[in-house]
């Protein structure tokens, strides 16, 4: 496995791309997915369900693997054409991150463990993946 991710999203958004194997980020920009390789491992975590709405859902909602093929512009309707990558999206649940957030090397010990989360694309450690994907049942 090459490097591996946190993306955030919505979960309602997370949901799309699943359903149409593919990833975006930061509201549609292609820098952040230039630095993620075919390969690298990704998950996503969704502080909400609907984006700007506080439900409180804060989860780990899809993990998978970058497939080959550079990032590419996709199409939304309206104009809206946001980069994407290719995934191969595993079989999971999704996870809560409370239960995990003394375990993760991200977030132990950290009282304000969320504000990296606003980046909306970090790297992580593959020890760190593989909890998460325990997690999530992948």
């Amino acid at each position: 496995m090459g490097a591996c991710w946190v993306a955030v999203a919505s979960a309602a958004h997370v949901r799309i791309g699943r359903q149409g194997g593919f990833m975006q980020v930061n509201h549609g920009k292609a820098a952040p997915l230039r630095r993620i390789r075919p390969g690298d491992g990704i998950v996503y975590y969704s502080p909400n369900t609907v984006l700007g709405e506080k439900d409180g859902l804060q989860s780990f909602t899809a993990i998978g693997t970058v497939r080959q093929g550079e990032p590419y512009q996709g199409e939304m309707g309206g104009g809206f054409k946001p980069s994407r990558r290719d995934v191969d999206w595993a079989r999971a649940d999704e996870a809560p991150i409370r239960p995990l957030l003394e375990r993760l090397e991200f977030t132990a010990g950290k009282p304000n463990w969320g504000y990296q989360l606003r980046f909306g694309l970090f790297e992580i450690s593959e020890r760190d993946f593989h909890l998460i994907g325990e997690a999530m049942g992948a």
